[in-house]
């Protein structure tokens, strides 16, 4: 069975929005974070990305597949 994937997010980032909306159309299983209410959350997402703080962040397998939405994010 295949891993969940994460998606990091922010709460008013219209990417972030973009991105959910691409994985429930897909049928793709997801979990989502709110880094800005999850200190944990945003600590974990900082360690993935190697330090960079744009959201969304799309994680498969504990590995970034995507940062940022068609090229562009929200920087928290």
């Amino acid at each position: 069975m295949a891993e969940t994937v994460e998606l990091y997010t922010a709460a008013g980032c219209e990417f972030s929005a973009a991105a959910r909306e691409d994985l429930e159309w897909r049928g793709v299983d997801f979990v989502e974070y709110d880094v800005e209410k999850d200190r944990e959350a945003y600590e974990r997402m900082l360690g993935i990305t190697g330090g960079n703080r744009t959201v969304p962040v799309v994680v498969e397998e504990g590995k970034p597949v995507r940062v940022g939405w068609m090229g562009r994010g929200c920087f928290i």
